[in-house]
């Protein structure tokens, strides 16, 4: 059997570093401004009689503008 997790000890042992400031992705005064739009979109569809068939569509849009 595979194993799938981590033993307290070994997590004991691991070791981290904070990554440095990513500072080109603020503007001014650190200030990250982008306009946002999104929309999204459902359709569903039942005849409602006997052995009808049912169906569905489901969309999402997303777009950023960061300038």
């Amino acid at each position: 059997m595979e194993q799938t997790g981590f033993t307290i000890a070994e997590l004991e042992v691991e070791e981290a570093e904070l990554l440095r400031a990513r500072q080109a992705l603020g503007g001014h005064f650190g200030w990250n401004v982008a306009n946002i739009w999104a929309s999204n979109t459902a359709l569903a569809l039942n005849a409602g009689s006997f052995n009808s068939i049912a169906a569905a569509s489901a969309n999402q849009y997303i777009s950023v503008f960061q300038g």
